[in-house]
């Protein structure tokens, strides 16, 4: 069945009422950059908002954006960059991961997704002042809108982040924009292990000295960057002389955990949008990619726990919040992907979650890609998907096999 391509935010409501009509589940998709992310698709036809691309209202003096649902990300930062602003929360491009491109608004939004710099900024959510939507009954809505403090009951805005489409179809998202650094320098620890490194990153998140970046690249990953030995990295932006002291002071403070050297800014910016994208880990297209929220200091553990059973690298991101595993598939692995491993050593933690970012579809048809919620989310889980799409129209089961 050919998808049907609205032209706008109208012809977008028309078409999800047609599909609610005739009981038509609709997949949602932009560019399609993220199409590979989560569940296969279940649905009959696809809901193509390609045609809902460009910058409606930005106003750089007040710091926001809006921009329809599938105006490129590249668009916006080009845009942003020309009058020295950003898109704080950095976000992820899965084009290293899928071979796709850099996505679009409405997919980083609707996907929650946030590079490196939300240990400083927040998630992408944390940046969403306003979303104009239909919801799966075929109505238009619209919540939030162009200041911070918009907020009057839900936020839905921040609800409808991180859903991929299960909730609403999103046509215009407002954001809110930031000034970016005039320079960025790197502070590099080498050699490190993967434990010591996270009690470094750990002690300097704890300094007074801003980090807007704490990750740890083992020596495999590293030299896949072109770098020797492994990587322990901490990354200070803003105003030149800001950025020099406290770059020395940072130094003077990691100093019991070795030498330091640094990187230029744009050595530095280089080595970011790898960690951002997972450019070390993304080399194989065969290896299974998950990616693990846990507390920073149970990552190294995390780590070695999969180490230990499976063959798999680490990358470790968010002071060792983040750690990204790319797993060598093996006939041992057909099953599951490694997912009982993966979980019971995040569950051994103290809890987090681990998603399955990339495997075959037939694979992720099978296994809880986002990995089991609690009862008490479920049951929230369930009521927000009878309010917004009470007929299961909007992207059937992408998200967790119940709905």
């Amino acid at each position: 069945m050919s998808p049907l391509a609205p032209a706008d935010a109208a012809e977008v409501a028309a078409a999800v009422s047609l599909a609610v009509a005739s009981r038509t589940p609709l997949s949602v998709s932009g560019l399609g950059s993220k199409s590979a992310l989560g569940r296969p698709s279940e649905a009959v036809r696809r809901l193509d908002l390609s045609a809902l691309s460009g910058v409606t209202l930005y106003e750089p003096e007040e710091l926001v954006l809006s921009a329809l649902a599938a105006t490129p990300i590249e668009t916006i930062e080009t845009l942003l960059s020309d009058q020295g602003q950003e898109l704080a929360f950095e976000p992820m491009s899965f084009s290293r991961i899928y071979g796709t491109g850099a996505g679009t608004l409405g997919g980083c939004v609707m996907a929650n997704l946030s590079g490196p710099r939300r240990i400083k900024a927040g998630a992408a959510r944390d940046h969403v002042l306003g979303v104009k939507a239909v919801s799966g009954r075929g109505e238009a809505f619209k919540a939030g809108g162009r200041v911070v403090k918009n907020v009057t009951g839900y936020d839905l805005p921040r609800a409808l982040a991180g859903s991929f489409g299960t909730l609403a179809v999103a046509t215009e998202i407002t954001v809110k924009v930031l000034p970016a650094p005039e320079t960025v320098a790197t502070l590099v620890l080498s050699g490190l292990d993967p434990g010591r490194a996270i009690a470094a990153l750990c002690t300097a998140m704890g300094a007074p000295v801003d980090v807007s970046g704490a990750a740890h690249l083992p020596a495999a990953a590293a030299q896949r960057q072109g770098y020797s030995t492994a990587l322990t990295v901490l990354r200070v932006e803003g105003f030149a002389p800001s950025v020099k002291a406290r770059f020395e002071r940072l130094a003077a403070i990691l100093k019991p955990f070795g030498p330091s050297d640094s990187l230029d800014a744009e050595a530095s910016k280089i080595l970011w949008s790898a960690i951002r994208d997972v450019a070390p880990l993304a080399t194989s297209s065969e290896s299974l990619i998950w990616k693990c929220s846990v507390a920073p200091t149970a990552g190294p553990r995390v780590a070695d726990a999969c180490a230990e059973a499976l063959s798999c690298e680490a990358l470790f991101d968010w002071s060792g919040g983040l750690v990204w595993l790319a797993v060598e598939p093996s006939s041992d692995l057909a099953a599951d992907a490694g997912a009982e491993v993966i979980k019971r050593a995040v569950a051994a933690q103290g809890g987090g979650h681990a998603t399955l970012v990339r495997a075959p579809a037939e694979l992720r048809g099978r296994i809880d890609a986002f990995g089991p919620q609690d009862s008490a989310l479920v049951a929230l889980s369930r009521r927000l998907k009878a309010a917004f799409d009470p007929n299961g129209i909007l992207e059937p089961r992408r998200l967790f096999f119940e709905f």
